[in-house]
């Protein structure tokens, strides 16, 4: 167990940071930080040095410059327990960095909303990056928050173990700050890289366990944000074969702009029928093969009303996926305690699709023709 006696602070959003510099105030620490971190940890009247003050450099070239120093990652890497390093600290009077928090430019918010590429480089974090990696690789010694999403997992730390950390701790957030800066460098790479297929690169940070995977036996998770997707209304958790079904029928149901209604079994329509109204297209479609139809999964792209609600529910199924569903509906396809009822969103879907295939992955471009004759 180590513990905490002194910290640099630079970071983006300040969210939840006022929190963070209390309770280290309140534990003796000592603080470092640059610029706005600076302005705003000073306004809570909470002693806090200039990282200017320690280098006697001063923030240059707009800003693009602030931390990249000798007595700043030296105190971030030194080996406490090395006696070369403890003595070249000396020599050079490097104060020992214990806890480094960061917060990166938000480089994918700002290539979402802007074609300006100036304004898009600029976004490129050069000193948030190299404290991350420089505090992860000396996580023995170091603790490193490398985002604002773990500005929370830093406050249990700190109430927990008053100030301490031990090694679990500290490669615990190691592991989180490479997650960060490897996505972080993937976004950057895909920009650079455009419509060029220069390499396969992707990154998806957040990750849901499943149910279980293809068999019940198998693990499985799913990486990405379901609930820009759909909401799930009601039912029991969903598995991975029931995420395959869910994108074979969200395929199929966005190619038709009138009232449709499909039902799928193990990514395969066996009924699909549109018609002006929403209950006579669910008759035609569970005419197309009513056997199949048993324990399928259900989609339209209408709202679902009391009374499709009501001949729907004589069916055995287990997912139904639809815009919306009226009050009384929604209670009558309740019923069922482990039946999943899911409200699709309008989601724009990436245009490439891969996976994983023998010792690789193969890609293709989404289809987006749809056939009329």
């Amino acid at each position: 167990m180590k513990r905490i006696q002194s910290a640099l602070i630079s970071v983006y959003h300040k969210d939840g940071l006022d929190e963070i510099v209390r309770l280290l105030n309140d534990l003796n620490v000592k603080i470092y930080s640059t610029g706005g971190t600076w302005d705003f940890i000073n306004n809570l009247d909470i002693p806090v040095e200039k990282v200017e003050d320690l280098t006697s450099y001063p923030s240059i070239l707009g800003g693009r410059v602030k931390t990249l120093h000798p007595k700043v990652f030296g105190g971030i890497l030194s080996r406490r327990d090395h006696a070369g390093d403890v003595e070249q600290l000396k020599e050079y009077a490097i104060p020992e960095i214990d806890l480094v928090i960061v917060d990166l430019y938000p480089f994918e918010k700002t290539v979402a909303s802007t074609d300006n590429e100036s304004e898009i480089i600029e976004k490129i974090d050069i000193g948030g990056i190299s404290l991350i990696r420089a505090a992860a690789k000396n996580f023995k010694d170091v603790v490193v928050v490398p985002s604002v999403d773990q500005y929370s997992d830093l406050i249990s730390l700190l109430k927990a173990k008053n100030g301490s950390a031990d090694f679990e701790d500290r490669k615990y957030f190691a592991m989180q700050a490479f997650n960060v800066s490897s996505h972080y460098d993937t976004a950057i790479f895909k920009y650079f890289e455009g419509d060029n297929d220069t390499a396969f690169k992707q990154s998806i940070i957040k990750s849901s366990e499943l149910r279980y995977g293809e068999n019940p036996h198998q693990k499985g998770l799913f990486y990405g944000e379901l609930d820009e997707v759909f909401e799930q209304l009601h039912g029991k958790a969903i598995s991975y074969n029931n995420l395959g079904d869910l994108d074979a029928a969200i395929n199929l149901i966005d190619e038709f702009d009138e009232t449709t209604f499909a039902i799928l079994k193990h990514s395969n329509a066996c009924g699909i029928a549109s018609r002006p109204k929403i209950i006579d297209a669910w008759k035609a479609a569970l005419a197309g093969d009513p056997v199949s139809a048993f324990g399928g999964v259900l989609i339209s792209n209408e709202i679902i009303d009391e009374e499709s609600a009501t001949e729907i529910n004589k069916l055995f199924f287990e997912i139904i996926l639809a815009p919306g569903y009226s009050k009384n509906a929604l209670e009558i396809l309740k019923s069922k305690k482990n039946r999943i009822i899911l409200q699709k969103k309008s989601y724009d879907f990436p245009k490439k699709q891969f996976r994983s295939l023998l010792n690789g992955v193969i890609e293709q471009d989404r289809d987006l023709k749809i056939e009329t004759s």
